[in-house]
Protein backbone atom coordinates (compact mmCIF):
# COMPACT_ATOMS: atom_id res chain seq x y z
CA UNK A 1 0.00 0.00 0.00
CA UNK A 2 2.87 2.51 0.39
CA UNK A 3 2.77 3.43 -3.35
CA UNK A 4 -0.33 5.09 -2.74
CA UNK A 5 0.53 7.37 -0.45
CA UNK A 6 3.35 8.46 -2.19
CA UNK A 7 1.45 8.61 -5.37
CA UNK A 8 -0.63 10.72 -4.06
CA UNK A 9 1.74 13.30 -2.55
CA UNK A 10 3.50 13.28 -5.65
CA UNK A 11 0.09 15.25 -7.12
CA UNK A 12 -0.35 17.62 -4.40
CA UNK A 13 3.67 18.61 -4.90
CA UNK A 14 2.71 18.79 -8.40
CA UNK A 15 -0.37 21.00 -7.50
CA UNK A 16 2.06 23.52 -5.02
CA UNK A 17 3.89 24.09 -7.68
CA UNK A 18 0.52 25.10 -9.91
CA UNK A 19 -0.29 27.41 -6.78
CA UNK A 20 -2.62 24.89 -5.04
CA UNK A 21 -6.11 24.03 -4.78
CA UNK A 22 -8.11 21.32 -4.54
CA UNK A 23 -8.26 18.35 -6.54
CA UNK A 24 -11.24 16.09 -7.22
CA UNK A 25 -11.60 12.64 -8.30
CA UNK A 26 -14.14 10.55 -8.54
CA UNK A 27 -14.60 6.85 -9.57
CA UNK A 28 -16.39 4.96 -12.07
CA UNK A 29 -19.90 4.31 -11.77
CA UNK A 30 -22.31 1.54 -11.16
CA UNK A 31 -23.80 0.50 -14.81
CA UNK A 32 -27.18 -1.01 -15.07
CA UNK A 33 -27.32 -4.01 -17.59
CA UNK A 34 -30.51 -4.89 -17.67
CA UNK A 35 -33.57 -5.01 -15.06
CA UNK A 36 -32.33 -5.17 -11.64
CA UNK A 37 -28.53 -6.96 -13.37
CA UNK A 38 -25.17 -4.41 -13.15
CA UNK A 39 -22.80 -4.99 -16.11
CA UNK A 40 -19.36 -6.23 -13.89
CA UNK A 41 -18.13 -3.37 -11.66
CA UNK A 42 -14.45 -2.37 -12.76
CA UNK A 43 -13.14 1.26 -10.64
CA UNK A 44 -11.86 4.40 -12.16
CA UNK A 45 -8.11 3.57 -13.02
CA UNK A 46 -7.01 6.93 -12.00
CA UNK A 47 -8.97 6.76 -9.07
CA UNK A 48 -7.14 3.40 -7.98
CA UNK A 49 -3.79 4.70 -9.26
CA UNK A 50 -4.06 6.58 -6.32
CA UNK A 51 -6.15 5.28 -3.66
CA UNK A 52 -5.99 1.65 -4.09
CA UNK A 53 -9.78 1.72 -3.07
CA UNK A 54 -12.26 -0.63 -5.55
CA UNK A 55 -15.41 0.07 -4.12
CA UNK A 56 -17.72 2.38 -6.22
CA UNK A 57 -19.72 5.54 -5.21
CA UNK A 58 -16.13 7.07 -4.09
CA UNK A 59 -14.34 10.42 -4.44
CA UNK A 60 -10.98 11.57 -3.52
CA UNK A 61 -9.97 15.15 -2.78
CA UNK A 62 -6.61 16.22 -2.42
CA UNK A 63 -6.08 19.68 -0.60
CA UNK A 64 -2.84 21.98 -1.63
CA UNK A 65 -2.56 24.21 1.18
CA UNK A 66 -1.22 25.56 3.92
CA UNK A 67 -1.64 21.60 5.33
CA UNK A 68 -1.87 19.21 2.74
CA UNK A 69 -5.01 17.00 3.23
CA UNK A 70 -5.99 13.67 1.43
CA UNK A 71 -9.53 12.75 1.92
CA UNK A 72 -12.05 9.95 1.03
CA UNK A 73 -15.65 10.05 0.45
CA UNK A 74 -16.83 6.46 0.13
CA UNK A 75 -19.89 4.05 1.46
CA UNK A 76 -20.77 3.83 5.21
CA UNK A 77 -21.00 0.19 6.59
CA UNK A 78 -24.55 -1.56 6.05
CA UNK A 79 -24.44 -4.54 7.12
CA UNK A 80 -27.50 -5.77 5.52
CA UNK A 81 -26.18 -4.53 2.36
CA UNK A 82 -23.13 -6.17 3.01
CA UNK A 83 -25.25 -9.35 3.28
CA UNK A 84 -26.16 -9.04 -0.50
CA UNK A 85 -22.96 -6.99 -1.98
CA UNK A 86 -20.23 -7.85 -0.24
CA UNK A 87 -18.02 -6.30 2.24
CA UNK A 88 -17.64 -2.41 2.99
CA UNK A 89 -14.84 -0.83 4.24
CA UNK A 90 -17.01 2.41 5.99
CA UNK A 91 -15.20 5.61 6.01
CA UNK A 92 -13.37 5.24 9.68
CA UNK A 93 -11.79 1.24 8.03
CA UNK A 94 -10.98 3.25 4.64
CA UNK A 95 -8.86 5.93 6.50
CA UNK A 96 -7.12 3.79 8.15
CA UNK A 97 -6.07 0.90 6.05
CA UNK A 98 -5.56 2.66 3.29
CA UNK A 99 -3.34 6.13 4.47
CA UNK A 100 -6.13 8.87 4.52
CA UNK A 101 -5.60 12.14 6.34
CA UNK A 102 -9.52 11.83 6.50
CA UNK A 103 -12.78 10.19 5.06
CA UNK A 104 -16.49 10.49 5.57
CA UNK A 105 -19.57 8.99 4.17
CA UNK A 106 -20.15 10.23 0.49
CA UNK A 107 -23.46 11.70 1.59
CA UNK A 108 -21.48 14.46 3.12
CA UNK A 109 -19.68 15.46 0.10
CA UNK A 110 -21.60 18.23 -1.20
CA UNK A 111 -21.34 20.24 2.21
CA UNK A 112 -17.84 19.37 2.50
CA UNK A 113 -16.70 20.04 -1.25
CA UNK A 114 -18.68 23.32 -0.25
CA UNK A 115 -16.23 24.11 3.07
CA UNK A 116 -13.25 22.66 1.22
CA UNK A 117 -13.15 24.64 -2.19
CA UNK A 118 -13.84 28.27 0.09
CA UNK A 119 -10.62 30.65 -0.74
CA UNK A 120 -8.55 27.84 -2.86
CA UNK A 121 -7.02 29.11 -5.59
CA UNK A 122 -7.35 26.66 -8.08
CA UNK A 123 -9.76 23.47 -8.88
CA UNK A 124 -7.96 20.91 -10.08
CA UNK A 125 -10.31 17.66 -12.05
CA UNK A 126 -11.12 15.67 -15.22
CA UNK A 127 -12.24 18.92 -16.97
CA UNK A 128 -15.02 18.45 -19.32
CA UNK A 129 -14.85 14.67 -18.89
CA UNK A 130 -18.00 13.70 -16.94
CA UNK A 131 -21.07 15.42 -17.33
CA UNK A 132 -22.01 14.70 -13.88
CA UNK A 133 -19.02 15.89 -12.12
CA UNK A 134 -18.92 18.74 -14.55
CA UNK A 135 -22.66 19.67 -12.52
CA UNK A 136 -21.49 18.96 -9.05
CA UNK A 137 -18.58 20.99 -9.58
CA UNK A 138 -20.66 24.22 -11.07
CA UNK A 139 -23.12 23.71 -8.02
CA UNK A 140 -20.40 23.55 -5.31
CA UNK A 141 -18.33 26.75 -6.74
CA UNK A 142 -22.23 28.52 -7.29
CA UNK A 143 -22.19 27.66 -3.84
CA UNK A 144 -19.23 29.44 -2.19
CA UNK A 145 -19.31 32.59 -4.52
CA UNK A 146 -22.72 32.99 -2.98
CA UNK A 147 -20.83 34.13 0.22
CA UNK A 148 -18.77 36.58 -1.59
CA UNK A 149 -20.58 39.17 1.10
CA UNK A 150 -18.74 37.34 3.59
CA UNK A 151 -15.34 37.43 2.16
CA UNK A 152 -14.97 34.48 1.19
CA UNK A 153 -13.48 33.81 -2.71
CA UNK A 154 -14.08 30.76 -5.22
CA UNK A 155 -11.32 29.16 -7.32
CA UNK A 156 -10.59 31.35 -10.42
CA UNK A 157 -8.57 28.57 -12.32
CA UNK A 158 -9.84 25.27 -13.47
CA UNK A 159 -7.01 22.92 -14.13
CA UNK A 160 -7.06 19.71 -15.85
CA UNK A 161 -5.81 16.61 -13.26
CA UNK A 162 -5.82 13.95 -15.44
CA UNK A 163 -2.51 16.09 -17.73
CA UNK A 164 -0.29 15.43 -13.89
CA UNK A 165 -1.82 12.06 -13.87
CA UNK A 166 -1.52 10.45 -17.17
CA UNK A 167 2.06 11.74 -17.38
CA UNK A 168 2.59 9.66 -13.60
CA UNK A 169 0.96 6.40 -14.93
CA UNK A 170 2.97 6.39 -18.21
CA UNK A 171 6.09 5.41 -16.24
CA UNK A 172 5.91 2.44 -14.20
CA UNK A 173 7.46 1.61 -11.36
CA UNK A 174 8.65 -1.70 -10.24
CA UNK A 175 5.86 -2.86 -8.73
CA UNK A 176 3.86 -2.51 -11.94
CA UNK A 177 5.72 -3.82 -14.21
CA UNK A 178 6.03 -6.46 -12.06
CA UNK A 179 2.33 -6.98 -12.09
CA UNK A 180 1.93 -6.68 -15.73
CA UNK A 181 4.90 -9.16 -16.02
CA UNK A 182 2.38 -11.78 -14.57
CA UNK A 183 -0.37 -10.84 -16.68
CA UNK A 184 1.54 -11.20 -19.80
CA UNK A 185 2.32 -14.44 -18.07
CA UNK A 186 -1.15 -15.62 -17.51
CA UNK A 187 -1.98 -14.63 -21.03
CA UNK A 188 0.95 -16.23 -22.83
CA UNK A 189 -0.10 -19.20 -21.14
CA UNK A 190 -3.70 -18.61 -22.48
CA UNK A 191 -2.56 -18.41 -25.70
CA UNK A 192 -0.70 -21.44 -26.08
CA UNK A 193 -3.73 -23.13 -24.57
CA UNK A 194 -6.02 -22.41 -27.32
CA UNK A 195 -3.26 -23.06 -30.17
CA UNK A 196 -2.84 -26.73 -28.54
CA UNK A 197 -7.03 -27.00 -28.71
CA UNK A 198 -7.47 -25.61 -31.81
CA UNK A 199 -8.50 -27.74 -34.68
CA UNK A 200 -10.83 -27.63 -37.83
CA UNK A 201 -13.67 -28.21 -37.00
CA UNK A 202 -13.96 -26.14 -33.54
CA UNK A 203 -15.69 -23.07 -33.37
CA UNK A 204 -13.63 -19.86 -32.51
CA UNK A 205 -16.02 -19.16 -28.98
CA UNK A 206 -14.68 -22.69 -27.71
CA UNK A 207 -11.19 -21.45 -28.15
CA UNK A 208 -12.59 -17.96 -26.38
CA UNK A 209 -13.64 -20.44 -23.75
CA UNK A 210 -9.93 -21.76 -23.46
CA UNK A 211 -8.80 -18.19 -23.36
CA UNK A 212 -11.16 -17.02 -20.34
CA UNK A 213 -10.57 -20.64 -18.62
CA UNK A 214 -7.02 -19.72 -18.11
CA UNK A 215 -7.70 -16.36 -17.48
CA UNK A 216 -9.34 -17.21 -14.62
CA UNK A 217 -7.97 -20.32 -13.55
CA UNK A 218 -4.83 -18.61 -12.77
CA UNK A 219 -6.41 -14.97 -10.89
CA UNK A 220 -7.17 -12.90 -13.54
CA UNK A 221 -10.43 -10.75 -12.75
CA UNK A 222 -10.97 -10.02 -16.03
CA UNK A 223 -10.06 -9.94 -19.90
CA UNK A 224 -8.23 -6.47 -20.68
CA UNK A 225 -10.41 -6.20 -23.44
CA UNK A 226 -13.14 -8.56 -25.66
CA UNK A 227 -11.08 -11.12 -26.65
CA UNK A 228 -10.26 -11.87 -30.95
CA UNK A 229 -10.72 -15.26 -31.86
CA UNK A 230 -10.95 -14.94 -36.08
CA UNK A 231 -10.80 -17.12 -38.12
CA UNK A 232 -10.13 -17.55 -42.02
CA UNK A 233 -11.93 -14.18 -43.61
CA UNK A 234 -12.53 -12.81 -40.33
CA UNK A 235 -9.42 -12.39 -39.37
CA UNK A 236 -8.87 -9.48 -41.45
CA UNK A 237 -11.57 -7.64 -39.27
CA UNK A 238 -9.12 -5.41 -37.21
CA UNK A 239 -11.87 -5.58 -34.31
CA UNK A 240 -13.68 -8.93 -34.53
CA UNK A 241 -15.41 -10.54 -31.43
CA UNK A 242 -15.25 -14.00 -31.18
CA UNK A 243 -18.03 -15.85 -33.21
CA UNK A 244 -19.66 -18.63 -34.12
CA UNK A 245 -17.50 -19.55 -37.25
CA UNK A 246 -15.97 -23.03 -37.80
CA UNK A 247 -12.29 -23.23 -38.22
CA UNK A 248 -11.86 -24.96 -41.41
CA UNK A 249 -8.44 -26.81 -42.84
CA UNK A 250 -6.20 -24.25 -44.87
CA UNK A 251 -7.59 -21.77 -42.50
CA UNK A 252 -5.12 -19.02 -40.45
CA UNK A 253 -6.70 -18.16 -36.76
CA UNK A 254 -6.13 -14.90 -35.06
CA UNK A 255 -6.62 -14.43 -31.55
CA UNK A 256 -6.06 -11.00 -29.97
CA UNK A 257 -6.52 -11.71 -26.05
CA UNK A 258 -5.14 -10.54 -22.97
CA UNK A 259 -6.07 -10.47 -19.37
CA UNK A 260 -6.16 -8.01 -16.42
CA UNK A 261 -4.37 -8.64 -13.41
CA UNK A 262 -4.99 -6.14 -9.87
CA UNK A 263 -6.13 -3.54 -12.48
CA UNK A 264 -3.06 -3.90 -15.06
CA UNK A 265 -3.56 -5.34 -18.72
CA UNK A 266 -1.62 -7.74 -21.44
CA UNK A 267 -2.11 -7.81 -24.44
CA UNK A 268 -0.95 -10.09 -27.17
CA UNK A 269 -2.09 -11.32 -30.49
CA UNK A 270 -0.17 -14.52 -32.11
CA UNK A 271 -1.50 -16.26 -35.91
CA UNK A 272 -1.60 -19.36 -36.47
CA UNK A 273 -2.48 -22.01 -38.87
CA UNK A 274 -5.61 -24.04 -37.88
CA UNK A 275 -4.55 -27.24 -38.95
CA UNK A 276 -1.15 -26.63 -37.42
CA UNK A 277 1.18 -26.11 -40.73
CA UNK A 278 1.38 -23.08 -42.55
CA UNK A 279 1.42 -23.23 -45.89
CA UNK A 280 3.37 -21.27 -48.60
CA UNK A 281 1.66 -18.32 -48.79
CA UNK A 282 1.03 -18.41 -45.20
CA UNK A 283 4.34 -18.75 -44.27
CA UNK A 284 5.55 -15.81 -46.83
CA UNK A 285 3.15 -13.22 -45.00
CA UNK A 286 4.05 -14.35 -41.80
CA UNK A 287 7.85 -14.22 -41.43
CA UNK A 288 7.69 -10.71 -43.13
CA UNK A 289 5.49 -9.83 -39.93
CA UNK A 290 7.53 -11.58 -37.66
CA UNK A 291 10.97 -9.73 -39.44
CA UNK A 292 8.28 -6.49 -39.51
CA UNK A 293 8.34 -6.94 -35.62
CA UNK A 294 11.89 -7.67 -34.95
CA UNK A 295 12.58 -4.04 -36.18
CA UNK A 296 10.44 -2.50 -34.55
CA UNK A 297 11.74 -4.00 -31.14
CA UNK A 298 15.09 -3.00 -32.33
CA UNK A 299 13.76 0.22 -32.53
CA UNK A 300 12.16 0.74 -28.89
CA UNK A 301 14.71 1.70 -26.50
CA UNK A 302 15.49 4.98 -24.45
CA UNK A 303 15.79 8.14 -26.54
CA UNK A 304 14.36 6.88 -29.81
CA UNK A 305 11.28 8.65 -30.48
CA UNK A 306 7.42 6.45 -29.96
CA UNK A 307 7.43 6.00 -34.14
CA UNK A 308 11.08 5.07 -34.77
CA UNK A 309 9.65 1.18 -34.20
CA UNK A 310 6.18 2.09 -36.25
CA UNK A 311 8.50 3.15 -39.61
CA UNK A 312 11.49 0.34 -39.23
CA UNK A 313 7.93 -1.91 -39.09
CA UNK A 314 6.90 -0.26 -42.14
CA UNK A 315 9.86 -0.28 -44.02
CA UNK A 316 10.23 -4.40 -43.57
CA UNK A 317 6.22 -4.38 -44.91
CA UNK A 318 6.52 -2.53 -47.89
CA UNK A 319 9.34 -4.52 -48.67
CA UNK A 320 7.40 -7.86 -48.45
CA UNK A 321 4.81 -6.16 -49.86
CA UNK A 322 6.39 -5.79 -53.28
CA UNK A 323 8.38 -8.96 -52.72
CA UNK A 324 5.37 -11.05 -52.87
CA UNK A 325 3.43 -9.40 -55.44
CA UNK A 326 0.93 -8.04 -52.90
CA UNK A 327 1.95 -4.55 -54.54
CA UNK A 328 2.76 -4.86 -58.28
CA UNK A 329 6.09 -2.65 -58.29
CA UNK A 330 5.41 -1.99 -62.10
CA UNK A 331 2.85 0.24 -60.76
CA UNK A 332 3.87 1.72 -57.39
CA UNK A 333 7.67 1.90 -57.33
CA UNK A 334 10.35 1.71 -54.88
CA UNK A 335 9.66 1.06 -50.86
CA UNK A 336 10.15 4.75 -50.58
CA UNK A 337 7.42 5.07 -53.16
CA UNK A 338 5.51 2.69 -51.61
CA UNK A 339 5.77 4.02 -48.14
CA UNK A 340 6.04 8.14 -49.09
CA UNK A 341 2.45 7.47 -50.78
CA UNK A 342 1.00 5.27 -48.14
CA UNK A 343 0.40 2.56 -50.63
CA UNK A 344 1.39 -0.39 -48.06
CA UNK A 345 -2.16 0.90 -46.03
CA UNK A 346 -4.26 -1.44 -48.22
CA UNK A 347 -2.52 -4.22 -46.19
CA UNK A 348 -1.52 -2.63 -43.06
CA UNK A 349 -3.67 0.45 -41.67
CA UNK A 350 -2.53 0.93 -38.15
CA UNK A 351 0.05 1.98 -36.03
CA UNK A 352 2.72 -0.78 -34.93
CA UNK A 353 2.08 0.47 -30.57
CA UNK A 354 0.28 1.42 -28.23
CA UNK A 355 1.12 2.59 -24.52
CA UNK A 356 -0.18 -0.20 -22.33
CA UNK A 357 -1.10 -0.13 -18.16
CA UNK A 358 -4.03 -0.07 -16.46
CA UNK A 359 -5.91 0.89 -19.56
CA UNK A 360 -4.92 -1.46 -22.60
CA UNK A 361 -4.60 1.86 -25.00
CA UNK A 362 -3.42 3.46 -21.59
CA UNK A 363 -3.05 7.17 -21.15
CA UNK A 364 -0.17 9.20 -22.05
CA UNK A 365 0.84 11.70 -24.60
CA UNK A 366 2.27 10.12 -27.91
CA UNK A 367 3.98 13.58 -28.55
CA UNK A 368 6.00 16.07 -26.78
CA UNK A 369 3.89 18.52 -24.56
CA UNK A 370 5.73 21.11 -24.27
CA UNK A 371 7.02 21.38 -27.73
CA UNK A 372 6.72 24.59 -29.52
CA UNK A 373 6.94 23.58 -32.90
CA UNK A 374 3.70 23.53 -34.46
CA UNK A 375 4.20 20.21 -35.44
CA UNK A 376 4.61 18.47 -32.34
CA UNK A 377 7.46 15.88 -31.80
CA UNK A 378 6.74 12.50 -31.22
CA UNK A 379 7.84 12.40 -27.77
CA UNK A 380 10.98 9.90 -26.81
CA UNK A 381 11.12 6.66 -24.82
CA UNK A 382 12.37 6.59 -21.43
CA UNK A 383 12.80 3.58 -19.38
CA UNK A 384 9.61 2.47 -17.42
CA UNK A 385 7.17 2.71 -20.24
CA UNK A 386 4.94 0.11 -21.55
CA UNK A 387 3.81 -0.57 -25.01
CA UNK A 388 2.36 -3.08 -27.55
CA UNK A 389 4.89 -4.06 -30.35
CA UNK A 390 2.23 -5.21 -33.28
CA UNK A 391 2.49 -4.80 -37.13
CA UNK A 392 0.46 -6.78 -39.47
CA UNK A 393 -0.66 -7.45 -42.52
CA UNK A 394 -4.20 -8.04 -43.93
CA UNK A 395 -5.29 -9.30 -47.00
CA UNK A 396 -8.55 -9.08 -48.70
CA UNK A 397 -9.82 -10.30 -52.57
CA UNK A 398 -9.10 -7.13 -54.77
CA UNK A 399 -8.02 -6.84 -58.21
CA UNK A 400 -4.35 -7.53 -58.89
CA UNK A 401 -3.90 -9.14 -55.86
CA UNK A 402 -2.71 -12.30 -56.09
CA UNK A 403 -5.63 -14.76 -54.50
CA UNK A 404 -3.31 -17.51 -52.99
CA UNK A 405 -2.81 -14.55 -50.53
CA UNK A 406 -6.73 -13.62 -50.08
CA UNK A 407 -8.55 -13.36 -46.57
CA UNK A 408 -5.11 -14.29 -44.61
CA UNK A 409 -5.22 -11.69 -41.60
CA UNK A 410 -1.75 -11.69 -39.47
CA UNK A 411 -0.80 -10.05 -36.52
CA UNK A 412 1.95 -10.30 -33.72
CA UNK A 413 1.74 -8.16 -30.91
CA UNK A 414 4.24 -8.05 -27.79
CA UNK A 415 4.24 -6.14 -24.60
CA UNK A 416 7.76 -4.35 -24.37
CA UNK A 417 8.90 -2.30 -21.10
CA UNK A 418 11.45 0.15 -21.83
CA UNK A 419 14.66 -0.45 -19.89
CA UNK A 420 18.02 1.26 -19.56
CA UNK A 421 19.53 -0.39 -22.79
CA UNK A 422 16.59 -1.04 -24.90
CA UNK A 423 13.35 -3.10 -24.19
CA UNK A 424 11.93 -6.42 -22.14
CA UNK A 425 9.89 -8.69 -23.79
CA UNK A 426 6.67 -9.07 -21.05
CA UNK A 427 5.12 -11.53 -23.84
CA UNK A 428 8.24 -13.93 -23.99
CA UNK A 429 6.38 -16.89 -23.91
CA UNK A 430 3.69 -17.07 -26.21
CA UNK A 431 5.41 -18.83 -29.54
CA UNK A 432 5.68 -16.63 -32.35
CA UNK A 433 8.57 -18.67 -34.78
CA UNK A 434 6.83 -20.55 -37.32
CA UNK A 435 8.94 -23.86 -36.55
CA UNK A 436 7.84 -23.26 -32.32
CA UNK A 437 3.82 -22.95 -33.50
CA UNK A 438 3.86 -26.20 -35.62
CA UNK A 439 5.95 -27.82 -32.75
CA UNK A 440 3.29 -26.56 -30.50
CA UNK A 441 0.25 -27.48 -32.52
CA UNK A 442 1.68 -30.86 -33.30
CA UNK A 443 1.16 -31.60 -29.31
Amino acid sequence: MSSYPERRAQVLRQMHKKGGGVAILPTAREVMRNADADFPYRHDSSFYYLTGFTEPEAVLVLVAGKTDQTILFCREKNEEREIWDGYRYGPVAARESFGFDAAFPIEQLDAEMTQLLADAPAVFYALGADPQLDEHVRRWLNSVRSQARSGVAAPSTAIDLHGMLNEMRLVKDAGEIAIMQRAADIASAAHVRAMKMARPGCHEYELEAELLHEFRRNGSQYPAYGSIVATGANSCVLHYRAGDAVLKDGDMVLIDAGCELHSYASDITRTFPANGRFSGPQRDLYEIVLAAQQAAIEHTAPGRHFMEGHDAAVKVLAQGMLDTGLLDRSMVGSVEDVIAKGDYRQFYMHRTGHWLGMDVHDVGDYREREALDTEKPWRKLQPGMVLTIEPGIYVRPAPNVPEQYWHIGIRIEDDAVVTDSGCDILTRNAPKTVADIEALMRQ
